[in-house]
């Protein structure tokens, strides 16, 4: 991905968007549901930056090496 400045932005119909500044395409979307809006007590949008900032950095890890690719077999998501 080329260097470039990225925004995280709420849409109005709530889903948060990370773009690149110059671009209105989406990269990445993300949708809390109305039940984690409640658990989170309005504050999804600070989670959705802290998850976005957290997926941004182990991108730019994987592409610098700093960790190793998937091989491509079976993997358990938590």
């Amino acid at each position: 991905m080329p260097t470039s400045f990225l925004e995280i932005v709420e849409l109005p119909d709530g889903r948060i968007e990370l773009r690149r500044a110059e671009d209105e395409g989406s990269l990445v979307t993300l949708n809390f549901s109305e039940d984690a809006k409640a658990f989170l007590q309005g504050q999804h949008v600070e989670v959705a930056k802290a998850m976005l900032s957290v997926g941004v950095q182990m991108a730019g890890r994987l592409v610098e090496g700093d960790i190793e690719k998937d091989d491509g077999g079976p993997r358990v998501l938590h």
